[in-house]
């Protein structure tokens, strides 16, 4: 196979978290600013950790608003989170096919794993690697190889997917092969200026690519 290791970004590719980030975003915003903030302000950073893009709106009470954005974000979650078309059936059957996969996030694991049990993909993972577990993060490729050495990937075999310029960036940086979604919030023309290897619009085409 082309590539039997695949790393996946989580939010925006594997599943929509797209209304949840935003309205978690919103409510923290509003609390403390109210009706300064726009939904457009919050979506061109979306990918970043949180805490940077909180500090960017307000660094002074960054704290706050990332306390205020989790535990509406938690309460929400199951509520509003919803599974992209055809990605369960996807990684299933390239674990199947003996793929073996990590996830990389800028999530911190408590809320990331709370999205993979919802549609049962943490059964699929070999190793899943989140904010917690990194100095750096994407487009720093210290994640992207911590998730490789869990799941003894190399690099040359290894491919990235995922919905935002930190994803294929960090692929970049990495020596890994980057393939963008086509379903990212940003659109597919932001993405293709970062030259992804790979651009799908749907999942299924990515049990081609890799085998």
């Amino acid at each position: 196979m082309k590539y039997p290791y695949i790393l996946f970004d989580l939010d925006g590719t594997l599943i929509d978290t797209n209304e949840l980030i935003l309205t978690s975003f919103m409510h923290a915003l509003n609390k403390f600013h109210p009706n300064k903030f726009k939904r457009e302000q919050v979506q061109e950073m979306m990918g970043k950790p949180l805490y940077d893009m909180m500090a960017t709106f307000d660094p002074d009470i960054a704290d706050d608003l990332v306390r205020v954005y989790r535990e509406h974000n938690l309460e929400y979650h199951d509520q509003l989170v919803q599974s992209f078309p055809n990605v369960f059936e996807v990684v299933k059957e390239l674990h199947d096919k003996g793929h073996k996969m990590a996830l990389v996030t800028t999530k911190q694991r408590q809320a990331a794993m709370k999205g993979l049990t919802l549609f049962g993909l943490d059964a699929y993972m070999g190793a899943t690697v989140c904010l917690d577990d990194t100095a750096a993060h994407k487009p720093d490729p210290e994640p992207l190889i911590l998730a490789m050495q869990g799941i003894k990937a190399i690099p040359e075999k290894t491919i990235m997917v995922g919905d935002n310029p930190a994803d294929i960036l960090g692929a970049k940086n990495a020596g890994v092969t980057s393939c963008a979604v086509g379903w990212s919030m940003r659109g597919l023309e932001y993405l293709t200026q970062y030259e992804p290897d790979y651009i799908i619009n749907d999942m299924r085409e990515l049990i081609e690519i890799v085998s």
